[in-house]
């Protein structure tokens, strides 16, 4: 297999990274962190007046129609500028989930709008006390044409600032399917929770939210099986986010340990300090291409239950090791919230958690193994 990108996906890298240079510095997010909610609607809106929202998104909704692997390149950037947008949300949770099983009149009602950043999407995949994805406790019952859904979604992203959201249900003939359900029903309830990188989350409770008949998306086969897809791929797209932020982190150290210096030379010249930064580059390069290999095989179509685990073990266990060893190197400064490498620490910690730890993906790629399931 060969990475090298082509010269569209480079050219697609350099617009999301001049957008996010221009507007995302790190005035501005000190200035967004003051405030209740780390969501800059006029980044968003340049996010969206770039054409990047629609990357991965039909022509007929005025998207780019092009992979995966273009989605998780732009997710690279966000992470690169810990920039304070719901792309992630919104790109690979919500839209990606309704162009794949949306039908013609979905697609264009619910997507028509992400693309020119006038709609926000998100999708709830976890539940609390509750580990698989494809067996949710949200109910989903009959109500006319209609459904009411009942059951929590715990940290959900971007769910306070969501428009809607892809909810995972089982219905009450016992099937798993997916609802999109209108974030402003009186039913859907949600408390904004704190994360350690300040990213909005929050907690959805469904107390007979009302859906409309039109609004199920349609599931060919095993309902269960399309939402661990939507779960691997969401997957694939944390681990793109954490190439950006373990990839920057890095560049900072080096760039700081080539001009401080210490005893009339920099302190990069200095053997221990050149190991640890060895072994960073070495952790970067395993996120890197365990998540291009999963994105890849996710635009070729094919299972990535196991590279998704492997991808998401790299970016969680070596992700942290990157950032502590660029805070480390810094000194002192590296732990200054007045500095911007605060923001990486934080994102990394947060991306090493979502959607399950290195060790419960260790777990998840032994069970895979054992049953002999690809």
């Amino acid at each position: 297999m060969d990475f090298t990108f082509s010269q569209d996906q480079i050219a697609l890298r350099g617009i999301a990274r001049d957008v996010f240079d221009r507007l995302a510095g790190p005035d501005r997010l000190t200035e967004l962190e003051a405030g209740e909610v780390r969501h800059d609607p006029a980044l968003w809106k340049a996010f969206a007046n770039a054409d990047l929202l629609g990357v991965a998104l039909p022509e007929s909704v005025g998207g780019s129609g092009r992979g995966f692997l273009d989605l998780a390149i732009v997710l690279a950037e966000v992470g690169w500028s810990v920039a304070p947008v719901p792309a992630y949300a919104t790109m690979a949770l919500g839209a990606d989930t309704v162009a794949r099983h949306g039908d013609d009149e979905q697609i264009q009602r619910l997507l028509a709008g992400v693309v020119t950043g006038d709609r926000i999407l998100t999708a709830g995949l976890t539940e609390p006390h509750r580990s698989d994805p494809a067996s949710p406790a949200t109910r989903a019952r009959r109500d006319g044409s209609g459904w009411r859904l009942d059951g929590v979604k715990d940290l959900v992203p971007a769910a306070q600032i969501a428009d809607a959201m892809v909810v995972p249900t089982t219905t009450d003939e016992g099937e798993v399917g997916l609802f999109v359900v209108d974030a402003r029903d009186a039913g859907v309830h949600v408390a904004p929770v704190a994360t350690s990188g300040g990213q909005p989350h929050g907690d959805v409770t469904f107390d007979g939210a009302s859906v409309p008949g039109r609004d199920r998306l349609r599931v060919d086969g095993d309902g269960a099986a399309a939402v661990r897809d939507l779960h691997d791929r969401a997957l694939v797209s944390v681990c793109a986010q954490q190439i950006g932020v373990a990839e920057r982190a890095l560049r900072m150290a080096a760039t700081y340990t080539g001009e401080r210096e210490q005893f009339g030379r920099p302190i990069g010249s200095f053997q221990a300090i050149q190991q640890r930064m060895a072994d960073a580059y070495i952790d970067v390069e395993a996120i890197r291409w365990t998540t291009w290999q999963a994105a890849w095989l996710v635009g070729e179509g094919r299972s990535v239950r196991r590279e998704a685990s492997i991808a998401k073990f790299w970016a969680a266990e070596a992700g942290m090791r990157v950032v502590a060893t660029a805070q480390q190197v810094h000194g002192g400064i590296g732990i200054d919230v007045s500095y911007p490498l605060f923001r990486y620490f934080l994102w990394a910690k947060h991306n090493e958690l979502a959607l399950g730890s290195a060790s419960a993906h260790l777990a998840r790629l032994g069970s895979t193994y054992a049953a002999g399931v690809r």
